[in-house]
């Protein structure tokens, strides 16, 4: 029986699927992104954050541990120089896991696994939407009264200014 074993083994060998993550994990700190399967990527998100968090804490004895992890001079370079500032008052949650769809020849659920300090149209997106103004929820859908009277009214008042200085400028040009 296998009760509460959760570990997925992703059919292959110890060995093999500890070199594969190093890798992935090595790929993904270096190019901020990694296009795989859903599986291998709850995989190596159990794998790379634990490494993230590490990094916050700049010391030898912690370069050394994640370095025997990684087994990348360059990628461990990375973390601890660029990625672990970024992530500095970050408490957790530094991957981000979105499905694009199936593979063609064998319809495996393809995902994009990314560091969620390096998606920048993630974060002006997001940071626009929480700067905008507060929309308050109604019923039914519909518009007050109020609220369509100013809406249409503002582009106008906007444009007429422009129009009238451009008819403006059209009359002095005439009697120039």
């Amino acid at each position: 029986m296998r009760h509460g074993k959760k570990f997925n083994h992703l059919g292959r060998t110890a060995s093999h699927r500890k070199a594969m993550l190093s890798n992935m994990a090595a790929s993904l700190i270096l190019h901020k992104r990694v296009s795989t399967t859903v599986a291998k990527a709850k995989a190596l998100r159990k794998y790379v954050e634990p490494l993230l968090t590490k990094s916050k804490s700049d010391t030898t004895h912690s370069r050394r541990t994640v370095f025997a992890y990684l087994q990348n001079k360059e990628s461990v370079k990375e973390l601890f120089d660029e990625v672990s500032v970024k992530i500095a008052n970050r408490p957790g949650g530094y991957t981000r896991i979105i499905k694009t769809g199936y593979r063609l020849g064998d319809n495996a659920e393809m995902c994009v696994i990314e560091l969620v300090d390096y998606n920048e149209d993630m974060l002006t997106t997001t940071g626009t939407a929480a700067a905008g103004a507060k929309k308050t929820r109604r019923r039914g859908g519909k518009k007050k009264a109020e609220d369509t009277v100013t809406e249409a009214n503002a582009p106008e008042a906007t444009e007429a200014p422009a129009a009238e200085s451009n008819e403006a400028n059209d009359e002095t040009k005439d009697a120039k």
